[in-house]
Parts: structure tokens; sequence; C-alpha cells
């Protein structure tokens, strides 16, 4: 199913992420996860793949993805990233996927890193471009930046950005990880002055790992407000206490970004089957509520 129908017919479209196992696990490992996760009924479940995009992590990921949407019933969204790929590496791909039966995919650029450079892609409104022009049977999603891609001069100049790859044919964006809310709804006001109305998820990491979400911080430039940078250090040293007030800051975000009528929720579950599920049974009952009211 081309998920942006969900978009028509739900007020608040929720989903999940995950990602394949590292390149020394075995496969299997993903299958209680997505068992687990699947009782939490999302809309869709995006599935990534580590920096590089390398050969064998594009097979985990077509693989799981063909998984959750055979075994598990639940529409899958497949990500791709395009630097360091061949026009060729990515038509192989789009069959790939097409075969299996996956129509959404997430187009992304991917980072530049030693041994991954441009090649036929420059950026991920190239990459939708290419998909739609390709295969227009697909439905091609795409990331935004609440405050701005790393690798943008300034904030007009990433909504501009931004504005090309939904030109490109991009239908529905996900926001990278923020931690203030009032970031987000600044960038929504200025996206719409440009002309942008395609449908914009929130995306919410939930902290329950200090070292782990100052890693994440680091390589994607989110900021840190005031309440959450004391959340951290008050609890740095108590590993349960940490996790319990890191999933409660996310349910508070996710509660007030309903509340202002964002359109999707995509949480970042990190493969974290309990997370998701506390998090999801807290924000049950507003999500069918607002549904009920489509």
């Amino acid at each position: 199913m081309n998920i942006q129908r969900l978009f028509e017919s739900k007020k608040v479209v929720y989903s999940l992420e995950v990602f394949p196992p590292k390149k020394t696990t075995s496969i299997d490992t993903i299958y209680n996860t997505l068992y687990g996760l699947r009782g939490l009924r999302p809309d869709f479940i995006s599935v990534t793949y580590g920096a590089g995009g390398s050969e064998a992590q594009k097979n985990k990921t077509c693989e799981i993805a063909s998984l959750i949407r055979s075994e598990y019933q639940i529409e899958p969204v497949s990500h791709l990233t395009c630097v360091g790929s061949t026009k060729q590496d990515i038509m192989e791909f789009l069959d790939r996927l097409k075969a299996e039966g996956v129509q959404n995919i997430l187009a992304l650029r991917g980072d530049i890193t030693p041994g991954n450079d441009v090649i036929d892609f420059e950026h991920a409104s190239d990459l939708a471009a290419f998909i739609k022009n390709y295969d227009d049977s697909f439905n091609i999603s795409g990331a935004c930046y609440p405050e701005g891609h790393c690798d943008s001069a300034n904030m007009d100049q990433d909504i501009e950005n931004l504005k090309k790859k939904v030109d490109a044919g991009v239908t529905h964006l996900v926001s990278q990880l923020f931690f203030d809310n009032n970031h987000f709804y600044e960038f929504m006001d200025k996206v719409e002055k440009v002309g942008i109305h395609v449908p914009i998820e929130a995306g919410i990491m939930p902290v329950i790992n200090k070292a782990q979400i100052e890693r994440t911080v680091s390589m994607c430039g989110a900021s840190f407000p005031v309440k959450f940078s004391k959340l951290l250090n008050k609890y740095a040293q108590d590993p349960i206490a940490l996790k319990d007030a890191g999933i409660a800051f996310a349910t508070e975000q996710i509660i007030d970004l309903i509340n202002n009528d964002v359109r999707g929720i995509h949480l970042y579950t990190m493969n974290n089957v309990e997370t998701a599920t506390r998090i999801t049974n807290s924000i049950s009952n507003i999500l069918a509520s607002c549904n009920r009211q489509v």
C-alpha cells in the first residue's frame, strides 16, 4: 500500500523505525524485535541500514522490509541512500524491492565518508527524481531537518533544498530527531511559507542511554533544551532512572506535538521493544481519539 493514503485517512499517522543487525550478527536477531513491535500496530515500519549502504546491508534491508510486509502485514518503508551508488546500483535495488512487493522508499543522500564518494547522485532530490522517472509506482518519502542540515549554510538554504526534494516527487517527510518542539513548530511555519504542504512526521528518539544519545546528537546537530540537559545530568549515573525519565520526556514531546496537530509521529526505536512499547501504550488512547475525529 502507498503510505500516502494513510495521511488521507488518518489525522495522526504513527510509525516506527528499525535497523538491520550489524554485519557480524545474524539477521535472525531482528525477528524478536519485529515480533514485539508488530503488537504495537504501527501504520508502517521503516528499515534503515548502516552508513555507506553496502550491498550486504542493502540485502538485509530488503529482506527485513519484505518480512514486515509478508509475515506481519505491516507496510514497510525501505531506506535508500544514493551517495556511493551508480544509477545501475539504484535500478537493481529498486527492482529487488518491487519483486518483494515493497512500494515505499525513504530516499536519502547518505553520509559522505572516506571511500564513499559521490558518483551519480549528489543530493537526495536527485535520487527522488531518478526513482520517479524510473518507476513512478513507488511512493517516495524524504527526510527533513527542523534545526537545519549540518551541511547547509543556513536554514533558508536547507528549506530551499527541501523544496527541490518535494518538487522532485517526495510526497511525505520524516524529520530528524529533535528535543525542543519549538524548533519543529518554527520549522513547520517556514516550510509552509515556501509552499511545502506534504505531510511531515515528527521524528522522536527516546533517551535511554546518555553516551548513545550524545553520540547521535553530535552527528546530526540537534540541540539540547535546558530541561533535557538537566535530565541527562541528573540521572547520568543511574541508568534505570535515566531510562524512565527519557521515556517520560519523549512521551511528553509526543503528546504536545499531537495537541498541536502534527500529521505524524515517527519513533526511532533503536530496536528496543520495551521502550517502544511503553511509549506506544502511553499515547495509544490519544492517537485513537484523534483518528476517530477524521
